[in-house]
C-alpha cells in the first residue's frame, strides 16, 4: 500500500503547514485588543442575546483551541484563553462558537445532518480503512468471494466519513459568515480588529477544507484498489 502512504503523507503535510499558520495567525491577533474591553464570553452572551437565545449557557473549558458548541446539552464551550481574553482572535472564536448555537436555534439542515452522522462516524472513520485492507488481503481485487464484500462493506463506512468532512464544510463556513455578519453589523469591533477576526476564520475553515481533499482523496485510492483491480500492496 506504497501508494496510500504516499497521499496520507502529502496530506499531513499540508495539514500540518495549514495548522502551523493557523496558530501563527491566532499568536499574532491575541495581541489585537478590542477597543470595547469585552471578553471571548462575554462576546459570546452578547451574541446569544441578539439572537433571541436564552437557553444556551457559556462555559470555559479546558486546553488550547478547544472551542466548540454542544447541541447535545446546549453550551458553547469556549478554550480557557477565549473565554478569558479580550482580543480579535477571541472574539472571532467566541462568535463562530455562537454561530453553531444560530445553527442549532434555527435548524439549519446541514447541522442537523452532521449530528446524524456522528454515531456512525465515531465508529468507521477508525475501522473503515483497515477493513478495506484486510478485505484487499483477502482478495478482494479479484472481485469475487468475501474478501471483495468486506472491502466494499469497509469503503461505505470510508464513504460515510468522507461526507460526514463535506458536510462539515458548510456549517463550519456557515457558522463564520454568521459571526462575521454579527460582529459587523453590531459595530462590534473596530476595523482593524474584524480584519483581524475574519482572517482568523479563514485560515481555521481551512484547516476542514484540508481535512476534507484528504478525506476525498484517500476514499478514491482506496476505491481504485478494490474496484481497479489493483493488488498493490
Amino acid at each position: 500500500m506504497i501508494g496510500y502512504y504516499i497521499v496520507i503523507g502529502l496530506i499531513a503535510i499540508v495539514s500540518f503547514a495549514v495548522s502551523a499558520r493557523l496558530k501563527s495567525k491566532f499568536e499574532h491577533y491575541s495581541k489585537v485588543h478590542l477597543r470595547n474591553g469585552m471578553s471571548g464570553a462575554e462576546i459570546a452572551q452578547q451574541m446569544l442575546s441578539d439572537n433571541g437565545i436564552y437557553d444556551v449557557r457559556v462555559i470555559s473549558t479546558p486546553g488550547r483551541l478547544t472551542d466548540h458548541y454542544n447541541p447535545a446539552d446546549k453550551t458553547v464551550n469556549l478554550s480557557e484563553a477565549v473565554y478569558n481574553q479580550r482580543n480579535a482572535a477571541a472574539a472571532a472564536v467566541a462568535a463562530h462558537e455562537v454561530g453553531h448555537a444560530v445553527q442549532h436555534a434555527t435548524a439549519y439542515q446541514m447541522l442537523k445532518l452532521r449530528s446524524q452522522l456522528v454515531p456512525v462516524v465515531s465508529f468507521s472513520s477508525g475501522m473503515a480503512p483497515w477493513i478495506i485492507i484486510i478485505g484487499l488481503g483477502m482478495g478482494a481485487a479479484a472481485h469475487i468471494g468475501i474478501g471483495y464484500y468486506v472491502a466494499v462493506a469497509g469503503l461505505i463506512l470510508m464513504a460515510i466519513t468522507t461526507l460526514f468532512t463535506l458536510v462539515t464544510l458548510p456549517v463550519e463556513y456557515d457558522a463564520s459568515n454568521r459571526a462575521l455578519a454579527w460582529l459587523k453589523n453590531k459595530n462590534m469591533l473596530a476595523p482593524n480588529e474584524y480584519e483581524g477576526a475574519e482572517d482568523s476564520l479563514k485560515w481555521a475553515a481551512r484547516t476542514y477544507l484540508v481535512a476534507a481533499i484528504g478525506a476525498v482523496a484517500t476514499l478514491l485510492y482506496f476505491a481504485l484498489q478494490v474496484f481497479g483491480g489493483s493488488r498493490e500492496r
